[in-house]
């Protein structure tokens, strides 16, 4: 099994390698097609290590080499395959497979086609790297490199500016946090003489729970930048200025699922801290209704996705933090099929209306992109929680969690956010699919996607439908690696539950439908009532975070850059360092003269050396002759 091992990790390596090869040409459709083909090798041997896992297999080691040895400090490139990695690793190799395929038809008039999918496949790379390593070191190289991955192919469209302003604001935000994810991992390393999980986890239980605690919330500080938890959230809906493949990938199903792993990788040390537990899932929840809130009014589709996936995040962060860590990566891996299905009809639906964002310029396009509104409609069915599709599964269990450990404000809170999510979900589908076609308008002219997109997406539309089946064996699976169990409630008070979660659910799609599935929508152009509201403004505007950012944290900081530019570099250091050379270059000038050429000149700088060495030697002679009383003399004068 250990060659499969390898090839799940480095074939998207090599189809990295193999597409820069021709990032300086024209493009090249064997590129797109060879980097799908090597991501989908990498998916094969993903698949053949889960089913060697599934028949309760041991779970897999390799040692490739030693990378830090000195001292007691002892770092190997290791890796390990368990119930836990290899959940993570279908998850990667399946949507990033789906996501290559799609590319080459989304990316087909680009010009940086080759560029893009260098890119993309060294991001699965470093988020197989991140999944897989035995260790929080080789974590930690994998959480670095989605890192700059994602850097690159945010800003992927560099001549925009919003692009690179996008890109540089999460890749700055991630290292604020990864700054605490560090001291995090020092902790480990300074209390436990280890980052080797099984060692650090061993160890835990013999530490103090201060220290626990400190670990715990370091490590969190981490998680929230790169799962795009509050107050560190703003980058994921500006990330929304990549290519929409990327949303599919880095900002629904992977690297923003970063966060929410490192802390079910550590449910060793969580278990042991249940009030940061605590905190963890209340901010989760808090989350999820607060990008929820958010998406109700936007009016950008790829933002409204974005939101949702935020809030979907709070979801698994709040199933996490009450210690329900299989649901919340059952919650993770149900998502990341019906999410990037939703981006990538997205993605559909922006080629056909020449890239508008704006749902409320749409309308009627059921018409011409049939099979895009089906998938877009189970994507957003599942999305709600609608049984019986794969959402409704992972998250009626995280509400079974929250009402089993009497955490009713948690549940409460989780429950209305389906609602809204219900809600919000089908107002993007009837804005963009029913209704009048508010496009003609506008003078576009849509179509559906190519052929091989779309079944290119059908994968991920199973998930949707089918992935409640996995429920029970993923749970066997996972059983023994995180305790996983069912929870117990009343029958009588679980078929409430049912009925009624339900029922809010299905009233908040009719109602959504109601309001925007009709030929009176109108575009919207800032005089309705509801547009001047407080509300709307606070919602539209993000609660106006992003304003105070900008005004207490950028504007001074900008401020503060330009007086040191101006009084300190400028006047200060610049001045000192050009004054040195200026006083050089003045010396030089000056002396020049002595390597005139002239023999006459020269001959007398020659006898002016001679006689200064002279003087020099009769000086040092009488030093040395009369020393003592020269040190008696200058006694007397008290020197």
């Amino acid at each position: 099994m250990e060659k499969y091992l390898y090839i799940a990790l480095f074939a998207p390596l090599v189809s990295s390698l193999f597409s820069a090869l021709f990032t300086a040409t024209p493009k090249k459709l064997f590129t797109g097609i060879v980097a799908s083909l090597l991501i989908f090798t990498s998916f094969i041997a993903s698949t053949i290590l889960l089913v060697h896992i599934l028949k309760g297999g041991e779970p897999i080691h390799v040692t490739m080499m030693t990378w830090m040895a000195t001292g007691d400090l002892y770092i190997p490139f290791g890796f390990v395959v368990d119930q836990i990695s290899v959940t993570m690793m279908m998850v990667v190799t399946l949507v990033s497979t789906v996501v290559h395929v799609y590319s080459i038809g989304y990316m087909d008039h680009d010009k940086g086609f080759n560029r893009f999918f260098s890119w993309l496949s060294a991001f699965v790379f470093s988020m197989m790297i991140l999944v897989m390593s035995d260790n929080y070191a080789g974590l930690f190289i994998g959480w670095e490199g989605v890192g700059l991955c994602s850097w690159g192919l945010i800003g992927f469209w560099f001549h925009k500016e919003s692009a690179t302003w996008a890109a540089n604001e999460a890749f700055i935000m991630n290292r604020i946090a990864d700054l605490g994810m560090l001291i995090g991992l020092f902790l480990i390393y300074w209390n436990t003489g280890t980052l080797q999980y099984d060692g650090a986890f061993t160890a835990f239980h013999e530490l103090p729970a201060a220290t626990l605690t400190w670990i715990g919330i370091f490590l969190f500080i981490g998680a929230m930048g790169k799962s795009a938890q509050f107050p560190l959230h703003t980058w994921l809906a500006d990330a929304m200025e990549g290519p929409t493949p990327v949303s599919a990938l880095i900002h629904a199903a992977t690297m923003v699922t970063a966060g929410v792993y490192l802390v079910i990788r550590s449910h060793e040390l969580y278990s042991l801290i249940p009030h940061v537990g605590l905190f963890i899932a209340s901010l989760g929840t808090f989350v999820a209704i607060f990008a929820a809130s958010m998406a109700l009014v936007n009016r950008d589709m790829k933002r409204i996705i974005a939101y949702s996936t935020l809030s979907q995040l709070g979801y698994m962060f709040a199933a996490a933090g009450l210690g329900a860590y299989w649901v919340a990566l059952f919650h993770l891996m149900a998502h990341a099929g019906f999410k990037a299905l939703l981006f990538l009809g997205a993605g559909n639906v922006m080629h056909a209306m020449h890239d508008e964002l704006d749902p409320f310029k749409m309308g009627g396009l059921k018409k011409v992109m049939k099979w895009t509104w089906i998938m877009m409609v189970i994507g957003s069915l599942a999305l709600a929680g609608v049984i019986p599709f794969a959402g409704f599964f992972s998250k009626d269990t995280i509400l079974e969690a929250a009402y089993s450990g009497n955490h009713m404000v948690i549940y409460g809170v989780l429950l209305f956010t389906a609602g809204l999510t219900a809600f919000y979900s089908f107002r993007l589908v009837a804005l963009i699919f029913h209704g009048e076609e508010r496009y003609k308008l506008f003078g576009i002219h849509p179509h559906e996607a190519y052929r091989f997109m779309l079944w290119a997406m059908s994968p991920l539309l199973l998930i949707a439908i089918g992935a409640g089946v996995l429920q029970t064996p993923f749970f066997d699976m996972v059983e023994e690696a995180l305790n996983a169990h069912e929870y117990h409630i009343a029958h009588g008070t679980a078929l409430i539950m049912l009925v009624g979660t339900q029922m809010f659910v299905g009233l908040a799609i009719l109602y959504a439908y109601k309001k925007y599935a009709n030929s009176r929508v109108t575009v919207p152009d800032g005089t309705s009532k509801m547009e001047n509201s407080f509300m709307y403004k606070l919602l539209i505007n993000q609660y106006y975070i992003p304003y105070a950012y900008e005004e207490y944290f950028v504007k001074p900081y900008r401020e503060l850059s330009e007086v040191f530019w101006t009084k300190v570099d400028l006047k200060i250091v610049d001045a000192t360092v050009d004054g040195i050379a200026a006083i050089i270059y003045g010396t030089g000038e000056k002396t020049r003269k002595m390597q005139s050429g002239n023999l006459s000149t020269m001959l007398t700088w020659m006898v002016a050396g001679l006689i200064g060495l002279l003087l020099l030697a009769v000086v040092f002679g009488l030093a040395a002759r009369y020393s003592d009383e020269i040190l008696v003399f200058l006694s007397a004068l008290g020197v």
